[in-house]
Order: structure tokens, then sequence, then C-alpha cells
């Protein structure tokens, strides 16, 4: 932790606030100690191998000119381009309204969050979209994998080309008049983003230009040679076909990559991987061409395809939280690990260093501290109602309001922080403190620990633990406002 430099305005903020935030910190969600860690796992994606986002624009033109030429859609699509300024992840669809929003950790839309297309929908649109209230019900969102039955979360880095994509349809649509099927029209999108995957363009471009965009793969190299060097076991669970990951970690590693990792296991299918247990394991030889012969070990240096976690557990006994894996997608990588399955997990989230860059700045400081200031004194104020404080309680929410959604642009200017509403966490945060023990920018970040080094939640106070405002500080001063109000009831 690094403190504010002196002769700063950081003077007018309390003393706890004024340490900025380390961008390359591991944060706890859960108690950990690295010494009771014998085996660590691994997504490659956007774990292993961190991407530059140089690689949207690159997913979203070519999902683009598919919907264009292969699904027939208007020519004039082809005029947008990738905005990466956009869209934040984290936010949730709702495919029959056309409505991209970001929720609460409550289930409430954050007003001034909504769009339809490119274009905001007003507040008021949206309460009446919704029966008269901001709040989403649970039916809607409850789907454990972030999917409700109208509702889609995007939860991983590669769906923020996706959000733009589909934004710019239903933009072209609507601009023109054009009818269309809202659930047609999702569809094809979403179909469109994962034939880029499917047909492995992603794959050719990130191949002849990985100094373009692998990032920090010398890093990526440390972690693993570090945590070996130690005694650990490693091992890789990941989507990807072998072709591509392997060409990845010897451009990251060298060629002996996979005498750092005891299990290699490739198209593993996740999330299906940690929940059917039909898929058997297969063997892969150099070329990538498939063994017939029944799997009963896994061995070191061998590659092995799909499978299931519960042959997985048999085969390595690697159990319970002894195991920590790593990974950057909440749902698919690490729900089942930590809720059914007991592992310690790692969440890998990128955005988290811009994030704190932000919050460390004195604008947002500045900016958060007087909007605390306010709602403590609106909070104190509202019982007086003489019409003098009634205006002095409006200009007051006024200027909180405006405060919010100044500290709200300085993140994203549509949707703002990942993290947080305008005072709730996110829907995303909640998910994220749920299915994660620590979570952290890059794996590059366990290079500032020892590999025995014991991670301590902060203790976050509750509403009750930590009063914020002096009224509620001095029990000396506390009163009923309303007693006289209540005598009749006795």
């Amino acid at each position: 932790m690094t403190t504010c430099p002196e002769g700063s305005s950081s003077d007018l903020l309390p003393p706890e606030v004024c340490s900025l935030l380390n961008p390359a910190a591991i944060y706890a969600n859960n108690e950990i100690s690295l010494r009771d860690v014998e085996v660590y796992g691994f997504d490659y994606d956007y774990t292993l191998a961190q991407y530059a986002d140089a690689l949207h624009p690159e997913i979203f033109t070519a999902a683009r000119d598919i919907l264009i030429e292969h699904y027939k859609y208007p020519e004039g699509i082809r005029k947008y381009d990738y905005n990466p300024s956009f869209a934040i992840r984290g936010l949730h669809y709702d495919i029959q309204k056309s409505l991209l929003m970001k929720i609460d950790a409550f289930h409430y839309v954050q007003l001034g969050t909504a769009y339809r297309g490119l274009q905001p929908v007003p507040d008021e649109e949206v309460i009446d979209l919704y029966g008269g209230t901001q709040h989403i019900p649970l039916y809607q969102m409850s789907g454990f994998y972030g999917k409700g039955p109208s509702i889609k979360q995007f939860m991983d880095i590669f769906s923020l080309p996706e959000m733009a994509l589909l934004s710019c349809v239903v933009d072209h649509f609507l601009g023109h008049g054009l009818e269309f099927d809202q659930a047609h029209l999702y569809k094809d999108v979403t179909d469109a983003i994962r034939d880029v995957h499917v047909k492995g363009l992603m794959y050719q471009w990130i191949e002849r230009d990985m100094e373009k965009y692998i990032l920090r793969g010398d890093e990526t190299f440390a972690v693993l040679s570090r945590l070996v060097a130690h005694g650990k076991q490693l091992f890789l669970i990941t989507n990807s076909p072998f072709s591509f990951v392997d060409k990845g970690m010897r451009h990251m590693v060298g060629p002996d990559w996979r005498q750092l990792f005891d299990v290699v296991i490739v198209q593993a299918d996740k999330p299906s991987f940690f929940t059917d247990r039909r898929k058997p394991f297969r063997k892969l030889d150099e070329k990538g061409s498939l063994h017939w012969d029944r799997i009963t070990r896994l061995e070191k240096g061998k590659i092995y395809r799909q499978g299931n976690l519960f042959d997985f557990l048999r085969l390595t006994e690697w159990r319970g939280p002894r195991v920590l894996y790593f990974g950057d997608h909440l749902y698919s990588d690490l729900a089942d690990l930590m809720l059914r399955h007991g592992w310690r997990t790692g969440a890998i989230i990128p955005e988290l260093e811009r994030e704190i860059r932000i919050i460390n700045t004195e604008q947002y400081m500045h900016s958060l501290t007087w909007q605390q200031a306010l709602t403590g004194l609106l909070e104190r104020m509202q019982t007086y109602q003489d019409a003098e404080s009634k205006q002095v309680l409006a200009a007051w929410m006024k200027e909180r309001q405006e405060l919010r959604y100044i500290t709200k642009a300085l993140f994203n200017a549509q949707f703002g922080s990942i993290f947080r509403t305008f005072h709730n966490p996110t829907y995303f945060s909640r998910r994220l403190v749920r299915f994660s023990d620590l979570y952290m920018a890059s794996l590059s970040c366990l290079l500032n620990y020892r590999v025995d080094f014991t991670f301590y939640p902060r203790r976050t106070p509750l509403q009750h633990e930590a009063p914020l405002w002096m009224d509620q500080l001095c029990t000396g001063c506390m009163k009923t406002p309303f007693l006289g109000d209540m005598a009749h009831i006795r």
C-alpha cells in the first residue's frame, strides 16, 4: 500500500481513506493460507494467457460480417465499428425488451444505465416496463450460470464485443424502422459471435501475432516456475483446443511447458465438465489425434481432451481446500468448484487494475467523500419540515445526484463501474464475492506474495456495526422524534 503524497488535498479525507489502493494486490473475500494449498489449477484464456484489448474489434468486425454475409442482415450494419468505451462486463440483457442494463446485488436496475440499441432508455420507461418498479423478479435471473428464462448476464471478457454488436444491430433496426423478433435477433448475434470462435478465427489472429495479442507472458512463466520450484502440483483445464494452447504456451513459457504441469486437459467443455459424469477422457498424441484406449490414470506430459471432474477427482485424488483454481469466468470456471466441490478459487478480473487507478484519483476521492457527507446531512436533516429546510434538502439531493453521475462517468459514461451501482454492489460483485476466495487483476499478482502467505479479508462492517453519522454515534443525543405522535396508542 502506498500513501497519499504530501501537500495533496487528501488531508480532507479520513485517515483510513488516505492510502492508495495497489492495482497489483490480491484481494480476499475469504481467509485462505497458501501454505495449505498443494495443487494449483488454471484456465487458459484470460488466466494464463492475458489478451490485449486489440482482440475485441477483430471479434466484433468478423461477427458483424458473418451476420451480413451468412445471416443476410442489412448491409447498413457494416457502417458500425467497435466502440471499446460502450459496455462493461457483468451487464444483463432482457431479450424480449432489447434492453441492456446494469443490475445491483438486490436485483434493482440502476437508473440511467438502461440502453436499447445505442440510446439510453428514460428512467420512467424502464420503471413502466417492469410494472412500476426497478426490480427484476428473481425467477428471471435465478439461473445458476447467469441465464434466466428471458434475461442473460454477460460475464466473460469475450462478451464485450458481443454486447457492442448486439447494441449496434438493434440500433440499426430501430433507426430504420425495421420490424424484428427480439429473440431471433439475439440468437443470431450470439451465434455469429460463436462462429468466430468455432471457426477458429480468433485462434488464427492470436497465432499470427502473439506479440500483439498476448500480454504478460514472461510473468506467467515466472508464476508457474516459482510454484513448481516450491513443490506445488499444477494442472490446466481449458475449453480451447490443444494446438492453440500449445502455441500460446510455447510463446510464453517455452517448448517444455508441459513439464510444468502434472495434468493438461483441453476442450473440456466447461461448465458441463464440472457436472456431467458421462464424458470420458480421451488422450491426444503430439499431432492432436485421438487415442481409443481407456484412461486409467492421468500422466504428466500427456494431453487429454474432454472428460469430467468426477473422473478427474477419482484419478488424481485432488480434493477440497488444498486445491486452488484460477479462472476469469465466475460461472463457468469457479462456481461449481467452490459450491459443490470445496476447492478454493481465484478470480482473474483484468478490469480491476483500471478501476483501482480511478479510485486512487483525487477527483474520485473528493466526489465520494462529499457524497457521503451529503448523504449524512440528508439523513439527519430530513426531520425538519419547514419550507426553508425543505428547500435546502432539495438542493442537497440534487447536488448528491449530480455527484453520483459524475462519479459513475469516471469509470464508464454509460454504465459506470463493474463493481458498484451508485452505492450498492453490482450483481457482478455479488457473484464475485460468492464464487471466489481471492480476486486480482492478473495471475502475475501472485509474484508479490510468498507462497505461504495468508490472505485475510478486511472486516467490512455491517450497517449496524459502523454508524456513519454523529447522531447514531452519540447515544446521549438519541431521540424518538415522533414519540408524541404515538401517545394515543397507549
